[in-house]
């Protein structure tokens, strides 16, 4: 076999690999002569099938089927003769493919960056830390039971953070325009699900009350053509609903698994949450600012291959967040690549650079570490032996959160070598990401 490389741009390689005619006729002639002995053809007793006719009869398609087996095989060991490591599936060019004659093809794909690592020392941190009080309890309390609340029709003027039941229709220049009409839609005011002005135009509003609201649409808005166009919404209101608290009673304790020990051993077992919720939250904040600066101080050359998978996972993921059915739909259109470019081009350039890291330094995800990422993603199910027992007995599960518990190690890795300033905060700041940090 011969191979010849060339680098044609950036992270861009072109193989040429050449095989001699008779490693291919060879392989050829011997699936033919295995096929005389199983094929089927009238006129003929299994097995009787003479050579030439099984080779008129299937001669081609076993030809295509080696040649295909045969260019695979051979690139792999082209790759690792000429100690290359491709990143994405190669795009193959056949050049001479007739019998008889040596076979010729191109594989052009790209492959890995060389990293030099840089700036895995001296990271400046800061590893913000709260003691959580009793108000702090209080008020998580307080979010539980709106999050549990019930909506209560009312007859009063609607106000901010009740929920109004709406029909509307848009029209741009008197004209409807797609998407601006809907019936029935529960809208709370506030929750800023709607362009702006859209809900602050409500605020007010009584049932079978009718406004007209005269407003922009955002210039960065998602569909071209209402891009800062001015519109006209004619709303109605059908109802106006408060939320209606849940009383701190057992009946409120049960939905959360406390059916003994009444308010107090629920305060308890929030607070243990918290306490949870908050050093998670410390750590990731320690680990998005080592990354942050890993990223900065490396600069990688990211592969297209790797970068159109990352986008495409992060569409899916997409869809999948919001239980949308994909099948038949152009998601391309509905969710561009532009959507997630930036956040998939720093996802794979970091996967690149800790990947270094964990070579450089022989790192494993620890088993200890992986027990602990499992249980605290099953800490907030129901039956968290249950999750448990799935993620070990799930190899996809298990790969995953072994991903995560090597990223740890690069974390606790640059930890130890980091300038880490310890700052006390409220209990809100920890649990805050922060700014500009990815929650993936």
């Amino acid at each position: 076999m011969q191979v010849s490389v060339e680098t044609t741009s950036g992270l861009e390689r072109r193989l040429t690999v050449g095989i001699p005619a008779d490693v291919v006729d060879k392989e050829v002639q011997k699936r033919l002569n295995e096929a005389t002995k199983t094929v089927s053809i009238n006129g003929f007793r299994k097995g009787k099938v003479p050579l030439k006719v099984v080779k008129q009869r299937y001669g081609a398609g076993v030809r295509q089927e080696v040649l295909g087996d045969t260019i695979n095989r051979s690139f792999y060991e082209a790759v690792q003769k000429e100690s290359i490591r491709p990143a994405g599936q190669p795009n193959i060019q056949p050049k001479q493919m007739d019998e008889g004659k040596d076979i010729e093809y191109i594989a052009t794909f790209e492959v890995y960056p060389v990293i030099e690592l840089k700036g895995t020392e001296g990271i400046d941190v800061t590893s913000y830390d709260a003691e959580i009080s009793e108000d702090d309890v209080t008020k998580i309390i307080e979010t539980l039971r709106k999050n549990q609340a019930e909506w209560s029709e009312v007859k009063r003027k609607a106000k901010k953070d009740d929920q109004v039941n709406i029909d509307f229709l848009g029209t741009k220049g008197g004209e409807p325009f797609d998407g601006g009409k809907g019936e029935k839609v529960d809208l709370i005011l506030g929750s800023k699900q709607m362009i702006p002005g859209f809900e602050d135009g409500l605020i007010g509003v009584k049932s079978g009350e009718t406004r007209s609201l005269e407003l922009t649409f955002p210039e960065d808005y998602q569909s071209e053509e209402l891009r800062g166009a001015d519109v006209v919404f004619e709303v109605t209101a059908n109802s106006v609903s408060e939320k209606k608290l849940q009383a701190l009673d057992e009946a409120f304790f049960e939905k959360f698994g406390v059916t003994e020990g009444g308010e107090e051993q629920f305060r308890k077992e929030v607070k243990e949450n918290m306490e949870r919720e908050k050093e998670i939250a410390k750590r990731a904040k320690v680990k998005d600012q080592l990354m942050d600066a890993l990223l900065e101080a490396n600069e990688v050359d990211v592969p297209k291959a790797l970068l159109a998978s990352e986008i495409d996972a992060m569409r899916q993921q997409m869809v999948q967040q919001y239980g949308g059915a994909a099948q038949g739909l152009d998601l391309k259109s509905i969710l561009p690549d532009d959507m997630f470019l930036e956040r998939a081009q720093k996802r794979v350039a970091l996967g690149l650079v800790v990947s270094e890291v964990v070579s450089q330094n022989s790192l494993k995800a620890e088993k200890d570490v992986v027990k602990r990422l499992i249980e605290e993603a099953a800490s907030s199910y129901e039956d968290p032996e249950g999750v448990v027992q799935q993620y070990y007995s799930n190899e996809r599960l298990l790969q995953s959160v072994e991903a995560a518990a090597l990223e740890e190690a690069v974390v606790e890795l640059l930890f130890d070598k980091a300038n880490v300033t310890d700052a006390t905060v409220s209990y809100e700041e920890v649990i805050k990401p922060l700014e500009g940090a990815e929650n993936s």
